[in-house]
């Protein structure tokens, strides 16, 4: 069997570094990866390969900097070409970004199986790009590996058992991830207690009044716990361009996946805006204050681990009080699987073999 990953973002080499594990137990498997340079990541070198472990792309299309639907574009371009000659059996796409997406269409109009990881999430924000990918990715997807049972509940909602493609739920690949990285994480975190924050989503950073709340509330935050804030350069840049106060912050530059990894393990709880971030915060037992509106993740919402304050300065430190000053831990359930998504993917994928 002859498969194709898609790739083009940092999180997503994560993801398909668990299924490729698991795929190299089956020497019936051939996988190639295209990486198609969707997001430029300096952290990205040989060094990230060889100590993530994970295999390194044979095509590389490089194709970034762009408008979403040009991006998009040169992307099914790429892809198709790699897929006439490669003549896959399935391609493999990941998540909801334009690489996603592009991997799909190009699959699909070739009439080639198309496998996603991550189906079914909804944020039922259709202004997001993301949602759009997640929903047309699913719509022309022969296998939709979902991590929750709300993911698989979207897609009944959407009347997906009136679909020709198949449902199941396999747990969360990033769990998988997290368990194995864990144990090489550094020990790179302070002795005192510490807030992890992380801002990147245009829907803070570009609104230049969202922008400011979260930084009223994170300074609000710092004047009685340590923050440390991991934050990209163009964000850094806006925020000094607006004169926006980050006193009390601990602003460092962009942190591997390890050293994420470290400070979520020691940190006192989280505040971000990343939908991964809200996931590993819960796998590693730490309450998250989410600064969106909304979130794929409503499992999380539901079990009292997660709270959405979006850019109320008011609601962030109402109920960071509340966070910090509970007792007892939270309950955190096994929401995403047993760590073994990975596995159960490829077992499924040979199950379908020609």
């Amino acid at each position: 069997m002859k498969i194709v990953t898609v790739v083009g973002a940092r999180p997503q080499f994560i993801k398909a570094a668990v299924v490729s594990r698991a795929f190299l137990k089956h020497n019936q498997i051939e996988e190639i990866i295209i990486h198609t340079g969707q997001h430029y990541d300096a952290n990205m070198s040989d060094v990230f390969f060889e100590e993530m472990k994970i295999p390194k792309p044979k095509y590389n299309l490089g194709i970034s900097g762009l408008s979403h639907g040009a991006m998009t574009g040169e992307m099914l371009k790429g892809i198709e070409e790699v897929l006439i000659k490669e003549k896959p059996d399935w391609v493999l796409v990941y998540g909801d970004t334009n690489s996603t997406l592009a991997g799909a269409l190009a699959a699909c109009k070739l009439h080639i199986k198309i496998a996603h990881v991550e189906a079914g999430l909804r944020s039922f924000n259709m202004a997001m790009p993301e949602e759009i990918n997640r929903i047309l990715t699913d719509r022309i997807s022969n296998i939709l590996f979902c991590p929750t049972e709300t993911a698989i509940k979207n897609l009944k909602n959407e009347g997906y058992d009136n679909i020709n493609s198949k449902t199941i739920n396999v747990g969360d690949v990033m769990l998988d991830a997290a368990i194995f990285y864990s144990k090489m994480a550094p020990d790179i975190t302070p002795k005192e207690s510490f807030v992890l924050a992380t801002i990147h989503r245009a829907e803070n950073t570009d609104d230049e009044q969202r922008l400011k709340n979260i930084f009223r509330g994170l300074t609000e935050i710092a004047k009685s716990t340590k923050i440390i804030l991991p934050l990209h350069p163009r964000t850094k840049k806006i925020v000094e361009t607006l004169n926006i106060s980050t006193t009390g912050i601990d602003i460092i530059p962009p942190a591997s996946y390890f050293e994420m990894i470290s400070y979520l393990k020691e940190c006192q709880l989280v505040v971000t805006d990343s939908g991964g971030l809200q996931k590993e915060a819960y796998f590693f037992k730490k309450q998250c204050i989410t600064l969106r509106d909304e979130t794929e993740w409503v499992e999380l919402i539901s079990s009292g681990t997660n709270s959405l304050v979006g850019s109320n300065v008011d609601k962030m430190l109402s109920v960071f009080n509340e966070m910090k000053n509970r007792i007892k831990p939270q309950n955190f359930p096994s929401l995403y699987g047993d760590g073994l998504a990975g596995e159960k993917i490829v077992r499924e994928l040979l199950g379908h073999q020609k």
